[in-house]
């Protein structure tokens, strides 16, 4: 009998042995090809091959197989990382994009190198230490201006409405992007915090925004935690968040790997500031990863009204490895649960974006009170405030950058207000007028038809259709501008916003946007009705 046993085990191990070894060999066979490959292809292919370019794209192409999270972070893109991950990198303090052929700057933050040097919103960069920079992209410009922190960096600039290019030297300097923007009162007794990643001290700034709003306001009744648009960052980052409203030894979070001995449990050490305070977090589609811990921990537990939009639907646990070379792999390692025991990890995939799946696919779990909540595809809010996106055509105008450069015209005549927190914009038919100069087309599903129609019209089968095409363009053109007439409002306070923004930086913008923020409002409505507050939290 022990001998057939002693047989068996040994069956295993020679088994497990082979698989182990057959799957190295496998591993070793492929980097050989693959490198082979490679080799080929930048000795003998009959056009110049950018090396690093097209080793780029294979491993992306391989990491592409895996989940959208999982990436190759190259030399060139490490600086962006650390901003995303660590809240912190060398550079001059500044946002960017490319608007026609040169890289425009949309954003300065306060104090640091770029506002320093006098850089200002709607400047062009046309060259880096006199390297031309027409055509490239933020990420390429940005690549261009790396260098040791003190060091110095020539700018060549092109400012709307001044003949001369200037020349700005800029510092390099660490830039350290704060991770709570904002902390302050909406009305009396209504505070708001602003958290938009969780980066490192995203806990402990979060805590100390609520104790100086308390310790400033003793009547303090209700929070507002904004959580929108906040794609994530650390773990722990987001236990400390929630153990800022959550008792201390609360499990928050577990994670779940490969490898059960690495599987781990995060409860809150420390005693919260306010266990009890009304608490309303707001979230959007673009609320991911951590930001789904702490609002799917509050909802969990019936901790505050969860409002906005369904979130992203990231319950995966990434972590970087040393690649060689100052590059970086970001790879899945683990999921991660929340107190209910659900997963909020998007189950589907359509173009690396997460397609929300009905309650009906869904897996039904229950909070500390016994309301319903569902795994797999995002946190679903208490409340959705459904017009808490932009509509479609003032989207566009965003997208296309309309109101940016209008705003860029604008101050071109218009000095810069001094008291940023009561300005108003209202001169809503002069950025109307802007729109018809610039051709503006909103590009809907109905004018594509249109296109359509009118190119098969000149085909000699459909000809005949002119007239009836030709009105029916002009009534989709006098569409348009009465669908961008109705929102006259929302188009005045984006504006207002812009320009404030200039003037009194990320803060500014911040402030403004509160008065008219449909999902700001719905949480003052939320908190001044404590009725409603607890229904919407009690078991149905």
């Amino acid at each position: 009998m022990k001998k057939i046993a002693l047989i068996s085990v040994l069956g295993i191990l020679t088994s497990a042995f082979f698989i182990d070894y057959n799957k190295h060999f496998e591993i070793a066979k492929n980097i050989e090809i693959f490198a082979n490959v490679y080799k080929e292809i930048n000795a003998h292919y009959v056009d110049e091959t950018d090396p690093a370019g097209l080793m780029k794209a294979g491993i992306d192409a391989m990491l592409h197989q895996l989940d959208p999270f999982t990436n190759y972070i190259s030399e060139v893109q490490i600086e962006n990382y650390r901003l995303v991950y660590e809240g912190k990198y060398n550079g001059m303090g500044a946002r960017a994009k490319k608007i026609g052929d040169y890289v425009t700057i949309t954003e300065v933050y306060k104090d640091y190198p770029a506002d320093k040097a006098g850089l200002k919103v709607g400047d062009q960069v046309t060259e880096v230490n006199g390297l031309d920079g027409k055509g490239k992209d933020s990420e390429d410009l940005f690549h261009m201006m790396r260098g040791i922190p003190k060091s110095e960096v020539e700018l060549t600039i092109s400012r709307p409405g001044n003949p001369d290019k200037l020349k700005l030297k800029l510092v390099r300097d660490e830039v350290n992007i704060p991770n709570v923007p904002y902390s302050g009162k909406v009305n009396d007794s209504i505070g708001y915090i602003i958290l938009t990643t969780f980066t490192e001290n995203a806990g402990k700034n979060v805590r100390d925004a609520f104790k100086k709003l308390k310790s400033e306001n003793p009547d303090l009744k209700g929070i507002i935690l904004d959580l929108r648009d906040n794609g994530g960052g650390l773990l722990h980052e987001a236990v400390e968040v929630c153990n800022v409203f959550i008792p201390q030894g609360q499990l928050v979070s577990t994670t779940r790997s490969k490898f059960k001995e690495k599987d781990q449990a995060y409860n809150t050490r420390q005693q919260p500031e306010d266990a009890n305070i009304p608490l309303v977090t707001l979230i959007n589609g673009k609320s991911a990863s951590a930001s789904e811990i702490v609002s799917g921990t509050f909802q969990d537990l019936d901790r505050g009204v969860i409002l906005g939009q369904i979130s992203y639907g990231k319950g995966l646990v990434q972590n970087t490895k040393e690649v060689g070379y100052n590059a970086k792999v970001k790879l899945t390692i683990a999921k991660y649960y929340i107190p209910s025991g659900r997963c909020i990890q998007s189950v589907k995939y359509e173009n690396g974006e997460p397609v929300h799946l009905p309650d009906s696919l869904r897996i039904p779990f229950k909070t500390k009170n016994g309301r319903t909540v569902f795994d797999g595809g995002g946190v679903k809010p208490d409340i959705e405030v459904s017009d808490a996106n932009y509509p479609e055509i003032v989207q566009k105008l965003l997208d296309q950058d309309h109101i940016f450069n209008y705003c860029t015209q604008y101050l071109m005549k218009e000095n810069l207000p001094h008291d940023y927190k009561n300005y108003q914009y209202n001169d809503y038919q002069g950025f109307k007028i802007y729109l018809k100069n610039q051709n503006f087309k909103d590009n809907n599903e109905f004018r594509k038809k249109l296109e359509e129609l009118e190119n098969l019209s000149k085909q000699d089968k459909y000809q005949g259709f002119e007239n009836q095409l030709t009105q029916l363009k002009t009534q989709a053109e006098q569409w348009q501008w009465e669908i961008l007439d109705n929102h006259k409002d929302l188009i005045n306070n984006i504006i207002e916003e812009e320009i404030a923004g200039r003037a009194g930086y990320r803060e500014a913008i911040i402030q403004k946007r509160m008065d008219h923020d449909p999902v700001v409002l719905s949480a003052l409505e939320i908190l001044g009705n404590r009725e409603k507050y607890k229904r919407i939290l009690t078991k149905p």
